[in-house]
């Protein structure tokens, strides 16, 4: 009899224990990310500054940008105030995951990996990866680059895109990675690649700046899509920005910034 009351106690106890650490469990599955921003009263925004007409810094040294004009409007609307900060984009997951940002926003790409470890906010540009050349090069297709050097940034969706394509990849001389674009483009220019991969809006920006230099090829690495990404599990921040980029959408802010920096409305409605 004793020996049934001891048993009995010790799988109350054991029962008892257990129940606190599902307890315990659940509540750290709780959402408070937007609640914790407002608290805090800023939103973090984690970007590469080199990434023109995105975000970069202006001759004065300022952030300016798309995205940037469209975080500032996002944080207004949230009733807080933003920051800005420079991260390296190899080490975008550790700075969000580590909570040093609160968003990645700077034409981040949605790709199906990816999605393993960001939450994404909904679509709000579309994009491709695309192929420049020096204007006198003998590169007219992606069937070219075979025994050729391609030039992207570390990280990035176009490194994604380009040992995606198999056909391709296994046929180059190489794949050279650099910080940033602004360091790809200089490569290229002074021949120490043969071609650059990149975002679209990124790569037609900073060539237009060098008329004549250039000249992107028809032929492309795919399309995807930009959105703005978030720690997964932060559901209840990614809703109420999601929120405010429909409001910015449907009022016409959205299109106004848009007109700003590509001289067009390509934001998806």
């Amino acid at each position: 009899m004793k020996k049934n009351i001891a048993f009995l106690i010790l799988s109350i106890m054991i029962l008892s224990l257990f129940s606190t650490g599902c307890g315990k469990k659940a509540a750290s599955k709780e959402d408070h990310s937007l609640e914790e921003v407002k608290q805090k009263g800023v939103l973090v925004v984690g970007l590469d500054d080199t990434f023109a007409p995105m975000g970069f810094r202006d001759e004065s040294g300022e952030i300016v940008g798309f995205d940037i004009d469209l975080a500032k409007e996002v944080a207004k609307r949230m009733g807080v105030e933003i920051e800005l900060k420079t991260i390296d984009w190899n080490a975008k997951m550790m700075e969000l995951n580590g909570k040093n940002i609160d968003v990645i926003w700077n034409g981040l790409s949605i790709t199906e990996d990816r999605k393993k470890e960001i939450l994404f906010s909904d679509v709000y540009l579309n994009n491709r990866q695309i192929i420049i050349v020096k204007n006198d090069s003998d590169i007219q297709t992606k069937a070219d680059l075979a025994d050729k050097v391609i030039g992207l940034q570390t990280a990035s969706s176009a490194e994604t895109a380009v040992n995606a394509d198999t056909e391709v990849a296994e046929k180059v001389k190489g794949i050279s990675d650099y910080p940033t674009n602004t360091t790809v483009l200089l490569e290229l220019e002074a021949g120490r690649v043969d071609a650059a991969v990149m975002d679209e809006v990124v790569g037609k920006y900073y060539i237009s700046k060098k008329p004549g230099q250039f000249r992107v090829l028809e032929d492309d690495f795919g399309r995807e899509s930009y959105g703005i990404g978030f720690r997964l599990g932060d559901q209840s921040l990614a809703d109420e920005v999601n929120r405010i980029m429909k409001e910015l959408k449907d009022d016409g802010t959205a299109a106004e910034i848009s007109k700003k920096w590509f001289g067009e409305d390509i934001v998806v409605k």
